[in-house]
């Protein structure tokens, strides 16, 4: 369900495993799971993951860090970098979707020209490898199914995601890479690379550009 990654006084970070829920009722209740692994008695969920992505998440370990995390999460002052893949070529190798976000059919989302519940997201791309294109996603914003549909609009929709034209697969390969922030004065970098069945990181995303952690 979950590994986890490093505790504080004020929050716990996990990586989340693809295919579990964030909300209770589904696969028992991730926060329970979470709390009982902390040896707490809750923990406040403050930002989420869709079900099939799989990476970092952070749960508060009480009140008052959840109303400073859920604020700086809406204040856009943690900063986010995804890692997905998709066997097509996009329409552009880097630069910002931006656009608005409205509900589709079949509990799709899709990217409007309004400005109206905007996403931005900034991206680039690292070269084919055995058929696969690997993409760093940088989300501005925090709209639902925002990578998937920006993923969509540049032709590449993320392998395993039928829901918006991708290629079936064993999972959704998209994954919450990570986390960078500032709290109660200290800087925070969390860095966790998907595993198997994704494959190796390439070297050209191993950059300080893109924060991702170099070759061991």
């Amino acid at each position: 369900m979950f590994e986890m990654v490093f505790r504080h006084r004020d929050f716990v970070l996990i990586d989340k495993a693809a295919g579990v829920s964030v909300h209770s009722g589904e696969n028992g209740s991730l926060t329970a799971a979470v709390a009982a692994a902390a040896g707490v008695p809750r923990v406040w969920l403050v930002h989420r993951l869709d079900k099939p992505t799989s990476g970092l998440l952070l749960l508060a370990l009480n009140a008052e860090a959840a109303g400073v995390f859920g604020r700086m999460f809406a204040q856009r002052q943690v900063a986010k970098t995804y890692l997905a893949l998709s066997p097509d070529r996009p329409k552009k190798k880097q630069g910002r979707i931006r656009g608005g976000m409205a509900k589709a059919r079949g509990g799709a989302w899709k990217l409007t020209r309004s400005r109206d519940n905007e996403a931005v997201t900034d991206f680039h791309t690292a070269p084919f490898s055995d058929g696969l294109r690997w993409f760093v996603l940088r989300p501005q914003t925090g709209r639902t199914h925002q990578l998937r549909v920006a993923m969509k609009s540049l032709g590449s929709p993320i392998l395993g995601d039928t829901l918006y034209g991708g290629r079936a697969a064993e999972r959704l390969f998209l994954h919450a890479a990570v986390l960078a922030f500032e709290y109660g004065g200290e800087k925070f970098v969390f860095r966790r690379l998907p595993a198997p069945p994704w494959p190796p990181l390439p070297d050209a995303l191993r950059t300080p550009e893109t924060d991702l952690p170099s070759a061991t």
